[in-house]
């Protein structure tokens, strides 16, 4: 660990580590972690930063000021917010006059990040509020320590355990009220799962979770991507898998448990969602 202390930057000594290994010896190349830093206490405001090539993932865990981009309306950051900095643009940030902030930064760069943004990283150029909480700071933490190590497997770890990081911290600065429909819609999600022993009832599953019948369909399209039949028969397929591989069961008795009456029907599902047959697929083991 390395500490130093500028007073331009902080009143306390903050701590940078860089990669301390030949990108070239990383096994995950699509995502690497180029140096983290934490700088407590950090009362400087830096004007027109740049960045060439490279992103940033910065969080506040505590204090208080702004982040602007190119120049447009500044943004409020406070404790337990996180934002970034992303090629191509200018940055204005930092804690307000007399104040200061608490930083963790860690710099990145690799096509992994192209799918985040395609994806769950929407608005980047956004301040976002998080819940952080132990288990938070503890992979924080953990970050710092493999990148200390000098160990290149263990830099490894620390982008795939980053990854993890942001991701559930985004996740927890969802609003309350999607959080509970989340939350409603995982419940629903688990009860589908738990009734593939039996002939699928989508109108006994609606009375239980109080829905109508296209409120179920369009919470399992939007949750899986799939529509609420091939789901269930997807469901049931991969339970199939699992039977042939641990059982003796017949595929007419793995169907029938399944609900399936027709054999022949279930046998050309599974061949749809799995690519081969189910002998060829049990054969296989």
């Amino acid at each position: 660990m390395t500490d130093y202390i500028d007073y331009k930057i902080s009143s306390k000594p903050f701590r940078i580590i860089d990669l301390k290994v030949d990108k070239r010896k990383l096994k995950h190349q699509s995502l690497i972690i180029l140096d983290v830093g934490h700088l407590p206490e950090r009362t400087f405001y830096r004007r027109n930063a740049r960045y060439v090539d490279k992103w940033a993932i910065i969080y506040i865990a505590g204090g208080s000021g702004t982040y602007q981009v190119n120049g447009e309306e500044k943004q409020r950051v406070k404790k337990n917010s996180l934002f970034l900095f992303y090629p191509g643009v200018s940055f204005n940030f930092g804690p307000e006059p007399g104040g200061n902030w608490d930083e963790y930064y860690f710099t990145i760069e690799g096509p992994r990040i192209q799918d985040w943004l395609a994806t769950w990283l929407t608005e980047p150029d956004k301040v976002k509020s998080v819940e952080a909480d132990d288990a938070h700071r503890s992979k924080i933490a953990r970050i710092f320590m493999l990148m200390d190590s000098g160990v290149s497997l263990n830099a490894d770890r620390a982008a795939l355990l980053l990854e993890s990081l942001l991701f559930e911290l985004l996740e927890s600065g969802s609003d309350s009220s999607n959080n509970a429909k989340n939350e409603a819609s995982i419940r629903l999600l688990y009860d589908i799962s738990e009734s593939l022993y039996s002939p699928f009832d989508a109108n006994k599953l609606c009375e239980k979770h109080h829905i109508s019948f296209s409120t179920l369909k369009r919470v399992v399209s939007k949750h899986t991507g799939y529509s609420l039949n091939e789901y269930v028969h997807r469901l049931k397929v991969a339970e199939a898998k699992n039977k042939m591989l641990n059982t003796d069961k017949t595929l007419k008795e793995i169907a029938a448990s399944l609900g399936y009456k027709d054999v022949f029907y279930f046998s050309r599902l599974f061949k749809k969602f799995v690519g081969i047959a189910p002998n060829i697929f049990r054969n296989m083991k």
